[in-house]
């Protein structure tokens, strides 16, 4: 029987597994352009044919896989419907920035978790790179972030979830005033990922 499809397919196990990798990356990225921890804590590794900047600080490290781990879980079972990277003023708690990444799953493919889709990871994979490349150039438009800063990351779920622990309810974190820029989006045919990033809009005095 002849082979051809599932070579270049993808596999909702797949799946989730690229698309939580692009949150990894995706974040540290974010981290790393926004200054929100100091530069000499990356590293640069080759990724997406890109260098991409990630941290070595071992905290960050513990905290970014364990919700990777967390994130690939839901990804596989398709109850994760976006992750926010919000970006606070330290000494007012005042929310600057927020990059929204929505995830659309097509929850089909659970009731055929192995077979493959027929679209070849190369050509998500340079999806993903137009979304990293547009993450990186985000300086040129993004307001300088002047005070110090931390971030949190949100994730939203299906209701009837179970939270792991360690993990608290919050409320959406939403920007007043605020400008929006849509980013690339990127599919693996299983789950979409469209992105975008909310900042405060900087109003002349």
């Amino acid at each position: 029987m002849a082979k051809q499809g599932t070579l270049a397919g993808i596999t909702l196990k797949g799946s989730a597994e690229l698309v939580a990798e692009f949150f990894s990356f995706g974040i540290n990225s974010i981290l790393y352009q926004r200054g929100i921890y100091p530069p000499e804590t990356f590293t640069r590794v080759t990724q997406y044919n890109l260098s991409i900047l990630v941290t070595t600080d071992s905290k960050l490290k513990s905290y970014l896989n364990n919700v990777v781990v967390q994130l690939k879980e839901w990804l596989f079972n398709c109850t994760v419907q976006k992750l926010v990277v919000v970006i606070t003023c330290i000494e007012t708690n005042e929310v600057l920035e927020r990059w929204q990444f929505d995830i659309e799953c097509d929850k089909s493919a659970k009731d055929s978790a192995n077979c493959p889709t027929d679209k070849s990871i190369k050509a998500i994979q340079e999806e993903i790179r137009g979304v990293i490349r547009q993450i990186t150039a985000s300086v040129t438009f993004l307001p300088l972030l002047e005070t110090p800063c931390a971030f949190d990351l949100l994730i939203y779920t299906d209701k009837d979830l179970e939270v792991p622990e360690k993990w608290e309810e919050s409320g959406p974190q939403m920007i007043s005033n605020s400008e929006e820029v849509r980013l690339r989006s990127f599919t693996t045919t299983i789950h979409k990922v469209n992105s975008m990033v909310a900042y405060k809009r900087m109003d002349s005095v």
